[in-house]
């Protein structure tokens, strides 16, 4: 049976009419309002292979466009994690050539030899910034990608790294097939992407959006992968994205034996049942509950003449305002340091994005945290917001007020 097979997937969750997460909008006049591309985001799980996945995916074109709006470079939490993982990897296994599918900005392979690196990245705005520093391939991955790399390099790699992208492709089998044809005998593919465990345990449901075609268990990884002839030998617990996985894969025949490590998040992810439907059913319950509380809260504060913003114009803020309807009558504005958001409106509920600078002024009493995941950085930069009686508001893991 194909592993795909979509009469084995099982809807437990229904997020509702959502907007594309990166389609901020230039203006708010009817002609653009009447053009914004909308779909249904309804999550569902397979009960062959045990991969949660959004139900329809949307067309990978229409989202990874020349205007595509993320810099991870622009973070200093993220520059930190991957110069960090990148020189934890080269001391790992010392890999000659080196790759990456979705390189972004190149914040990842700045820290290697450029002589030594391959970027890919459809992006074709992100792909014109690698392209100055390093070899890029400014296309979909996929089997046939790999093949002309190949041709092209006359070698095949030994270090893949992909941040936050193989979770974004709906087409799984091209992508490991295409790993599998240009990774070396010794080579490795490093997969980071957000944490099923660490959503179900969060009730971080927006996690789930139209880039998050999957949101990846080690559990559905190890099942995956080894139809492609490639076997999971480790994984590693990491914080990135408010808890994200590093998985380790090979070829089926590679040297590198199964960690303990490895067994003991299987072990983790079966005692929460992340191989069953009801799991799931449970948490949808949960996420029902949040969105109710969240608006209830900031109804509250609002009829008590309190002046509430959103902090962060990020991916999850528009799963949240789009399934909670959180328009402009709950919150004024948003708050982004990403210069080419400032000025535009979230996608869908249509908030204006001001400057921080600009934005957390002494007239506002709340700040919701769209951004929850980079609480300790935000904390650190917001430290006279905080100090003048300034408060957050978060759903991660329940909806609350905090200052500290």
């Amino acid at each position: 049976m194909d592993i795909f097979n979509l009469t084995m997937n099982k809807v437990f969750l229904n997020l509702g009419k959502q907007p594309l997460a990166n389609s901020f909008l230039t203006n708010v006049k009817k002609k653009t309002l009447d053009q914004e591309f909308f779909y249904n985001l309804k999550i569902c799980f397979n009960t062959k292979n045990f991969l949660v996945s959004i139900q329809k995916p949307v067309n990978p074109k229409k989202q990874y466009t020349d205007k595509y709006a993320h810099r991870a470079s622009e973070s200093k939490t993220m520059r930190s994690a991957f110069k960090l993982v990148a020189k934890k990897l080269h001391k790992r296994f010392k890999p000659k050539k080196i790759m990456e599918i979705g390189s972004n900005d190149g914040v990842f392979l700045k820290n290697f030899d450029k002589k030594s690196v391959i970027a890919v990245e459809p992006c074709k705005n992100l792909a014109k910034i690698t392209k100055k520093r390093f070899k890029t391939y400014d296309e979909f991955w996929n089997l046939k990608l790999s093949k002309k790399i190949i041709k092209q390099k006359k070698e095949k790699i030994d270090l893949i790294f992909s941040a936050n992208t193989i979770s974004h492709i709906p087409n799984l089998k091209e992508t490991f097939m295409g790993i599998n044809n240009i990774l070396s005998d010794k080579g490795v593919l490093v997969i980071e992407d957000p944490s099923l465990q660490k959503v179900i345990k969060n009730n971080s449901y927006d996690q789930f959006y139209d880039e998050h075609v999957y949101v990846f268990s080690a559990i559905a990884i190890q099942n995956i992968v080894k139809n492609y002839g490639l076997r999971l030998f480790d994984v590693e617990q990491i914080s990135t994205h408010g808890g994200s996985n590093r998985y380790y894969i090979c070829k089926n025949n590679s040297k590198h034996k199964n960690t303990l490590r490895l067994k003991h998040n299987l072990i983790s992810e079966k005692f929460l049942k992340l191989n069953t439907i009801e799991s799931y059913k449970k948490f949808a319950k949960r996420v029902l509950s949040s969105k109710l509380r969240l608006v209830k809260l900031l109804r509250k504060l609002k009829k008590n003449n309190k002046k509430i913003i959103s902090y962060g114009a990020t991916y999850k803020s528009t799963t949240v305002f789009n399934f909670c309807k959180i328009d402009t009558r709950l919150i004024d504005y948003v708050t982004d340091t990403t210069v080419n958001k400032q000025g535009k409106y979230t996608p869908g509920m249509h908030l204006k994005i001001i400057a921080p600078n600009e934005g957390i002024n002494n007239h506002v009493d709340y700040a919701f945290l769209g951004a929850w995941n980079f609480k300790k950085e935000i904390f650190q930069k917001e430290k006279m917001f905080l100090k003048r009686g300034g408060k957050f508001i978060t759903h991660v893991p329940k909806v609350m007020i905090i200052d500290k």
